[in-house]
């Protein structure tokens, strides 16, 4: 069987070989209907996911009612730094992208997971990188590959490449998830009340208050908060009470 890698980032290949090598795991191995990144040595499961982590729902529910154990790997790129090349693979030009990333830019993969994210055979490893991207000039302003570009440029991305490793956080219960609420929110609290506290965390790039409606609609979705009423017509949220059970790991 020829296995789908051709798409396959040099970032992704990476952590794809460095998590096989931990977890002594095989990859791409194809099981059940499916063609796993990573099946460990205990018949785990690994899947290394840059982005879209809603694509992976279908295969992690399938596998995780067969009885597997599954660990979603997905990295937080903290700052990158992009490389311009010619056709000739001559580098043009380096610079750092002033765009930096934190932890919280994960509520915007977790969208379609939420469903799994608590269940006791399901955990989360982010982890935090420094990346490289690779773009190769073009002769003319073109489209970008995946067509999501609101006016054309001369380049386009090649590749995507580690650049250093610098910690990881794993996600596999209720008050891991809840610990990214800033401790100084009030016991009820809005949506407001979430965005100055999270714009007051001078470590955090100023958008993520702008994320506040999102990271409240996810955490309702796994039933970590709940709706209890409102303040100057804005909806208040509280903590459920949950137990200290913790996932299972890989």
């Amino acid at each position: 069987m020829t296995f789908s890698t051709l798409n396959e980032s040099s970032l992704h290949k990476t952590l794809k070989i460095m998590y096989s090598q931990i977890y002594e795991g095989q990859t791409e191995v194809e099981s059940e209907g499916h063609v796993y990144d990573i099946v460990t040595k205990k018949g785990n499961i690994i899947e290394i996911q840059t982005k879209n982590l809603s694509k992976l729902l279908p295969k992690i529910k399938d596998a995780i009612s067969k009885g597997h154990n599954v660990k979603v790997v997905h990295p937080n790129i903290l700052d990158t730094k992009i490389e311009l090349y010619d056709e000739e693979n001559n580098l043009l030009s380096s610079r750092k992208s002033p765009k930096k990333g934190c932890i919280y830019d994960i509520f915007k993969e977790l969208t379609g997971l939420y469903p799994i994210l608590l269940d006791k055979r399901f955990s989360l490893e982010i982890i935090q990188i420094s990346m490289i991207e690779k773009r190769l000039r073009t002769k003319e302003a073109e489209q970008s590959k995946n067509k999501k570009r609101r006016f054309k440029k001369n380049w386009q991305k090649e590749d995507k490449r580690l650049s250093e490793i610098h910690g990881t956080i794993i996600f596999n219960s209720a008050e891991q998830y809840l610990a990214l609420l800033p401790s100084s929110l009030p016991q009820e609290f809005t949506a407001k009340d979430l965005a100055y506290e999270l714009k007051g965390i001078k470590e955090l790039p100023e958008r993520i208050s702008k994320d506040s409606h999102l990271i409240i609609w996810v955490l309702e979705k796994m039933q970590l908060l709940e709706r209890c009423g409102t303040k100057n017509r804005s909806r208040l949220y509280r903590i459920v009470k949950t137990n200290n059970d913790v996932n299972s790991t890989v």
